[in-house]
């Protein structure tokens, strides 16, 4: 029997196009606040970076918070969509802060600034308006191909804004003056354009009916649950726990790919190679993505298309090593862009992972938590990125990388070379190890086999 169909194709691509917006915000700062902190206003890398890292400390818990939140919400927009448009008025106002560190400030009220700002953007704002858009996979459709549409549509937004931040920013600023108004003015556009798409995504879809979310269970027995029982549901929940390794692994990754930046600009001598690479990883990811549905159905699930998928991604980034070695920028880019291939399908079809892991707290439990369960989105990026932006300033410091100096010692560019070839390999072959031991849907198969529910009686 057929799945039935909740969204039109323009409700597909009117919801994947909100991380354009969720990328003007996360490319653009991953990618470039580091750089700018240091070789623009002058501030040491080892204090941003140990900034970032207290940040993570004190915005840890406003994930589950703001998950929670979402679970208790009602209104005519539903529980996740007032979160996700209100949520990124915040999300403008700070990033474009983060880039607007006043020079006129002496050096404790420049950092003091910087630190404020980043902490209200990834633990307040971002927070809320992530997980609310992730959380929309559920909401929105029980149908799992559906799912894995969203997830595809998503993320080919997403990489496709990832890689025009990373290729135009540097222009971008230097055509703007280069200077910290240049930063400033490019933060402006970039929130602004945010903003207009976050609104029209948001407003794209529409949440389904509580009743038929629940079907026709009307107890609301979800809505009882507190901030500490959604916790302990979360940790009962192994793939739950998978997904938050997972996500915050793949986080520090893109950290690293990021700190190519320096890479670029100091071992290979030209920071423009930047944008390229960032072709490199992302155009390969896209197209991965536009095909992960139909090998999803082909291959009966995500779990094999994922475990071979990163398989690949482990070969590609070991090739990159050598190629490293070797002084060869164009076998680097093609081993990239194989590495990246392998990626793509976790990250097309990785809310509808999330959404069948929902599922299985709900058969185990019988307590659904969808928004609370979206969690891992938020918590994984500000983890994976915080911590992964705050380890690239503190190992940049330990080399001995000062900004502002026109020659860097052996050190810093040896460490430089270590972040950028051998970190991603590691943090591919941990992916790897976590996806070849995350079957949640032959999990939830056995679960409702035992239970005797049928596809028509739990079409999720």
């Amino acid at each position: 029997m057929e799945k039935k169909k909740y969204l039109k194709w323009y409700n597909k691509i009117g919801y994947g196009s909100g991380d354009i917006a969720g990328n003007v915000v996360y490319a653009f700062l991953t990618s470039f606040v580091m750089v700018y902190l240091t070789d623009t206003i002058g501030l040491a890398s080892g204090i941003v970076g140990t900034l970032i890292a207290v940040s993570k400390l004190l915005d840890g818990f406003t994930d589950i918070f703001f998950g929670s939140m979402i679970d208790k919400t009602h209104s005519k927009m539903g529980k996740a969509r007032p979160w996700m448009l209100y949520g990124y008025i915040g999300c403008a106002i700070t990033l474009v802060a983060c880039f607007a560190v006043p020079t006129s400030l002496g050096r404790t009220a420049q950092y003091a600034w910087f630190f404020i700002s980043y902490t209200l953007l990834n633990g307040v704002f971002y927070t809320a308006n992530n997980i609310a858009y992730s959380a929309l996979t559920s909401l929105v459709t029980k149908n799992s191909k559906e799912r894995v549409q969203m997830g595809s549509y998503r993320f080919i937004f997403a990489f496709s804004t990832s890689v025009l931040i990373q290729a135009v920013t540097v222009g971008f600023v230097a055509k703007c003056g280069g200077d910290a108004a240049a930063w400033r003015m490019v933060a402006i556009i970039y929130a602004v354009i945010g903003l207009v798409v976050n609104t029209i995504s948001t407003l794209s879809v529409k949440e389904l009916p509580k009743e038929e979310l629940n079907e026709g269970d009307t107890t609301g027995e979800e809505e009882k649950n507190g901030l500490v029982q959604s916790f302990k549901l979360l940790v009962k929940n192994k793939f739950y726990l998978m997904i938050c390794g997972t996500y915050i692994l793949q986080q520090l990754y893109s950290a690293m790919i990021g700190a190519g930046i320096y890479y670029m600009t100091w071992v290979l001598k030209d920071k423009n190679l930047f944008g390229q690479f960032a072709w490199a990883v992302n155009v390969p990811l896209i197209i991965a993505l536009i095909f992960t549905p139909t090998l999803v159905g082909k291959w009966n699930g995500m779990y094999k298309l994922n475990l071979r998928g990163y398989i690949l991604a482990v070969i590609g980034r070991a090739l990159v090593v050598v190629a490293g070695y070797m002084g060869s920028i164009p076998l680097m880019m093609a081993f990239t862009a194989l590495a990246a291939l392998g990626q793509g399908p976790w990250q097309g079809d990785m809310n509808a992972v999330i959404a069948s892991c929902s599922e299985y707290t709900y058969l185990t439990q019988g307590k659904r938590v969808d928004g609370t369960m979206y969690s891992c989105t938020s918590l994984g990026v500000k983890i994976g990125g915080g911590i992964g932006t705050a380890v690239v300033g503190w190992l940049l410091e330990f080399s001995g990388y000062v900004g502002t100096h026109a020659v860097q010692p052996r050190s810093a560019l040896n460490m430089m070379q270590f972040m950028y070839l051998w970190l991603p390999l590691i943090f591919d072959v941990l992916i790897m190890f976590i996806l070849s031991r995350m079957n949640v849907e032959e999990t939830n198969a056995k679960i409702k086999k035992e239970k005797g529910i049928t596809l028509e009686t739990a079409q999720q």
